[in-house]
């Protein structure tokens, strides 16, 4: 049986609070946590019953930061988010710049086992966008300035809207929250 969001959430923000005390910001947090998730993702898409490659080179992939420790895992990963930064197409455009932010090696295998320890694939959007969601919600609860905006990179917007292929006056999606968030195309 799948765990419940909140589970979850409590999980990664447990995870945040950890690194926050090391000196690791916020908004570096849910980077390295969201390339880590994309290459889990694309692990998990890449066995059956999908069999889908994202295009993953061999040597980058989720399998070879799962299976290290301690320098080698950090060196991994370093080198994971150069080699993919440099890759053509979407890939390079995610992974363009990406550095890596959590400096304690025990800290990052402690991230990768909490990552590994979940199926991203089968969690419903629903699911990932309630964790999304209560992350943004908890950090602005828990910074001293309050509620603040969140932007979404531009290099993300336009990766998101070269997958989807938007047409001119369709609306992509629709949700109604307290934060009324509406992706209609001009």
């Amino acid at each position: 049986m799948p765990e419940q969001p909140s589970t979850i959430l409590n999980k990664v923000w447990s995870m945040c609070d950890v690194l926050r005390d090391e000196g690791v910001s916020y908004g570096d947090y849910l980077e390295q946590l969201t390339y880590m998730i994309f290459l889990k993702m694309a692990d998990e898409y890449a066995r059956p019953p999908y069999n889908r490659s994202l295009g993953i080179p061999a040597g980058n992939g989720w399998p070879d930061l799962r299976s290290l420790a301690g320098a080698a895992l950090e060196t991994q990963y370093k080198h994971t988010l150069d080699a993919l930064g440099g890759k053509p197409g979407i890939l390079g455009e995610i992974f363009t710049g990406a550095q890596n932010k959590i400096s304690d090696p025990a800290r990052l295998a402690r991230i990768v086992s909490m990552i590994d320890a979940e199926s991203w694939v089968s969690m419903s959007s629903d699911v990932k966008g309630d964790i999304y969601e209560g992350l943004l919600q908890k950090n602005a609860e828990d910074t001293k300035s309050g509620a603040g905006q969140y932007f979404t990179p531009r290099p993300l917007i336009e990766a998101m809207v070269e997958c989807l292929r938007p047409e001119p006056s369709k609306t992509i999606v629709e949700i109604k929250t307290p934060y009324l968030i509406q992706f209609k195309v001009a």
